[in-house]
């Protein structure tokens, strides 16, 4: 079966979010342009690593191309809106690969459906025939921060870590290592 690329050169908007609750949230990275909306499953970890790394990318073509790349996202760029309804995923993301395109002076990036073999690296960010489908999105740097700055807050947004251990703390608590495997009574701070 042929290779489905998904391009969006002038997305309408391209963000991540979630769906369920603290502990129990999917993730998706969703492009729109027009009337057609795609959306697709990726890891919480995957989208902290693709924000990074966009950070990185905006601050090397602003010093290697001269490229006007915003210190901070622009007001009327934030988007603060939940993921479009119905969200139907295209597929689970295995690879992305991310890139400056100099001619339309806009960042590139690509979000490959994960496959059961090995992507060859010459797949990424390419049109051949063969290999896993794709999602490609041109974005100005400036969308591009403001892409980074809302996946950081929805990754961040998840379930608040125990100042002992580091791990995601549950409604109920939980067992932390630290603590020899008893609860801590976090109702009784402050008292004393």
């Amino acid at each position: 079966m042929a290779r489905v690329i998904h391009v969006f050169r002038q997305p309408d908007r391209f963000v991540a979010g979630t769906v369920g609750e603290p502990g129990d949230r999917t993730f998706y990275l969703q492009a729109s342009e027009n009337t057609r909306t795609i959306s697709v499953t990726i890891e919480k970890q995957q989208v902290a690593v693709l924000a990074e790394r966009l950070g990185s990318l905006l601050e090397e073509v602003a010093s290697r191309f001269g490229a006007d790349v915003p210190e901070e996202v622009p007001d009327d760029l934030m988007d603060t809106d939940p993921l479009d309804v119905p969200v139907e995923e295209e597929f689970r993301v295995g690879t992305m690969g991310l890139g400056w395109d100099a001619e339309s002076k806009a960042v590139v990036i690509e979000l490959l459906a994960i496959t059961e073999n090995e992507v060859d690296e010459t797949v990424v960010l390419d049109d051949t025939e063969e290999g896993p489908d794709a999602v490609r999105v041109f974005l100005s740097p400036a969308v591009a921060r403001a892409f980074a700055a809302r996946a950081d807050r929805v990754v961040n947004a998840g379930r608040k870590p125990c100042p002992l251990c580091g791990e995601p703390l549950d409604p109920a608590g939980h067992i932390c290592p630290r603590s020899n495997g008893y609860r801590r009574n976090t109702d009784l701070a402050g008292e004393g």
